[in-house]
């Protein structure tokens, strides 16, 4: 049998080659609730920026954020990592449950990070290469072993449907990559520091079509693992590849529900309004 290590959720064996072990933190059963929100409220300074927001995000589902430009619907996904704690002035007061823990009062920042990733408009590598960028996060995890790291990063890689096209440029600078190759590169580096969720913010609106159907592909087989919420201004896309759809509206939420049921048949007149073009 093989001598096998235990480090960060991944199991080392004797050979230095690194495979995933799932936590007990993660060990959730698709269905149940990854993120409750209830009555929830965001001000920058005087601006009620998000009124009153309430719902709740199960695992292993993707749910779409749409709406007008303006509408606080990545106000509201950067809510969800905290990310909005950087910015000044801005207050939130109501409930944000992760797995069931509060996430200002009884979920630590730098781990709820950790498995809260995020994935931003543009893609951003890092000036390095592309092995380090997806060993970034390993790396500040305390992993050092080269064996486990390899691991990792092809791990990493092929979860993000990049390794056969960079695994002979793993020494090279991610920024030659193309715009494409960076987005995905930023999911793999993501997906190295072993999240539960997967927050994206318009991650295909700057990238050409065939670009955007490779991330689309692989948000849908990503979600067998992770929980992913999708900001979009892309009617299609929403419809493409959410399971529930959020649409918001002036800071508020003025319907939440499945994808299918929401684009056929919307409850309030003014999704309607929205998803046939007639505003936004």
């Amino acid at each position: 049998m093989a001598l096998t290590t235990t480090t960060y959720g991944y199991t080392k064996e004797r050979s230095g080659e690194a495979r995933p072990v799932s936590p007990d933190i993660a060990a959730v059963e698709p269905g149940s609730l990854t993120f409750e929100i209830n009555h929830m409220d965001l001000f920058y300074g005087d601006h009620h920026a998000l009124k009153d927001v309430s719902m709740d995000i199960r695992t292993h589902e993707i749910t779409a954020l749409i709406g007008p430009s303006g509408c606080g619907k990545s106000t509201f996904l950067k809510s969800l990592n905290r990310r909005n704690d950087l910015v000044e002035n801005c207050r939130i007061t109501g409930d944000i449950r992760f797995e069931g823990k509060d996430i200002f009062r009884e979920v630590d920042l730098l781990a709820l990070r950790t498995r809260v990733g995020m994935v931003f408009q543009q893609p951003t590598p890092f000036p390095k290469s592309i092995f380090e960028n997806v060993a970034y996060g390993p790396r500040l995890q305390g992993i050092s072993h080269k064996g486990e790291l390899a691991g990792i990063v092809e791990q990493s890689l092929r979860q993000a449907a990049c390794w056969d096209e960079m695994k002979d440029r793993l020494n090279q600078s991610a920024l030659g990559l193309s715009g494409g190759q960076q987005q995905r590169l930023c999911i793999a580096r993501t997906l190295a520091a072993r999240p539960s969720v997967i927050l994206m913010d318009e991650p295909t609106s700057a990238l050409d079509p065939i670009s955007t159907q490779k991330i689309e592909d692989l948000a849908l087989e990503l979600k067998e693992k992770y929980t992913i919420i999708i900001v979009t201004h892309n009617m299609q896309q929403a419809k493409r590849i959410s399971d529930k759809t959020a649409f918001f509206l002036l800071g508020e939420l003025i319907e939440f529900d499945d994808t299918v049921k929401m684009f056929t048949d919307p409850s309030n007149p003014k999704t309607e309004e929205y998803i046939t073009g007639r505003f936004g």
